[in-house]
């Protein structure tokens, strides 16, 4: 019983059926095949907008390809303190942006809010020699906690950054599951809340390698051909990105699989909501659970094969304490997640 990570599922069958079909016979390199040119309508088609669209192979190229794009090398990206672009991609953002400063903010649930948007930009004076100078603001949907921001939160963090003219940046490496909660559209998600641009995660939810950067003002994607070239991420055969996207977002696909990932993960919460064996550190809002589990229940699902993560509890509500001997544990459920490893795992739980 896998839980670690979505990433350890393989890919759809869909994904890989359109892999297979692409394979045949040969195609133009770098981005001019049919495959890519399809995907790239397809995006423009779902969030109902035209768009500047980048396909890479992985999160970190995505994200920090994205703040690169958006942040000169004496600008600042503001963002949660444990959000997967300041903690979790080597300082690639740092590295593709020569040197963009991250600054970590801190909240519940990892959430922004915007007050503390406002008053952290207050700190830092517009065109202070000696201060970098904040030009994004960079937000996960869902969060590293599983939390997800409502479109009028995404509306108000906009509204904060708005005044210094920041771009506000999603790293939507969980974008689906995120959506399928919310019941909106791709498009009422996105730009019409104020987001300028998205890393669309692919990957997570049933690709193999594939992600993109969706620029929603293609004006503003003037270096990013380059910038993707100059990072290795414009790969010679990309119709086989093309592909999994094509697999991915046919007949709503993508959607189907964040729905399953999202009932498992719901079906787990339930469960542990009405255990007295572990109790939730956060609601769970999309496909991950985070279960605050004493030493005994720890030992017990170690010794019965069950993979998860320990995880921060540095973004618990407010005045929420861990017992001695506690820890928060993460368990992510995939579109390949079977319902009766959930079933068995709910059982260790209440033992």
């Amino acid at each position: 019983m896998n839980f670690i990570s979505d990433n350890t599922a393989g890919a759809s069958p869909n994904v890989m059926a359109a892999i297979t079909a692409a394979n045949h016979g040969a195609a133009s390199a770098y981005g001019t095949d049919l495959w890519t040119q399809d995907a790239e309508s397809r995006f423009a088609e779902i969030f109902e907008h035209e768009v500047a669209v980048f396909l890479v192979t992985s999160g970190t190229a995505a994200n920090a390809l994205a703040l690169a794009s958006i942040t000169r090398p004496w600008g600042a990206v503001l963002t949660h303190e444990e959000s997967h672009v300041a903690d979790d991609e080597c300082g690639a953002p740092e590295f593709f942006s020569d040197g963009a400063k991250l600054i970590g903010l801190p909240g519940a649930g990892n959430k922004i809010a915007p007050d503390l948007v406002e008053q952290t930009l207050a700190r830092f004076r517009e065109g202070a020699l000696h201060q970098v100078q904040p030009q994004a603001l960079s937000i996960t949907q869902a969060t590293e906690c599983g939390t997800i921001y409502s479109l009028d939160e995404i509306r108000a963090l906009k509204a904060a950054a708005a005044p210094r003219g920041l771009t506000l940046h999603m790293d939507g490496a969980r974008f689906a599951n995120a959506l399928v909660t919310l019941g909106c559209t791709p498009a009422e998600m996105t730009w019409k809340a104020g987001i300028d641009v998205l890393s669309f995660g692919g990957t997570k939810n049933g690709a193999w390698a594939a992600e993109a950067v969706i620029f929603f003002d293609p004006a503003r994607a003037g270096e990013m051909k380059w910038r993707r070239k100059r990072a290795g991420q414009t790969l010679s055969k990309g119709r086989l990105i093309g592909a999994q996207f094509e697999g991915l977002l046919a007949d709503g696909h993508w959607l189907d699989l964040a729905r399953h990932a999202n009932a498992m993960a719901a079906r787990l919460a339930s469960a542990i909501e009405a255990s007295s064996q572990a109790r939730l550190a956060w609601p769970c809002q999309a496909n991950e659970v985070f279960p605050i589990m004493s030493a005994a229940l720890q030992d017990r699902l170690k010794a019965a094969g069950v993979g998860f993560l320990p995880w921060s509890d540095r973004a618990l509500p407010a005045g929420a304490t861990l017992a001695q001997g506690e820890i928060v544990g993460r368990f992510v459920m995939s579109f390949a997640t079977p319902q009766a490893q959930v079933e068995q795992l709910i059982a260790l739980i209440g033992a």
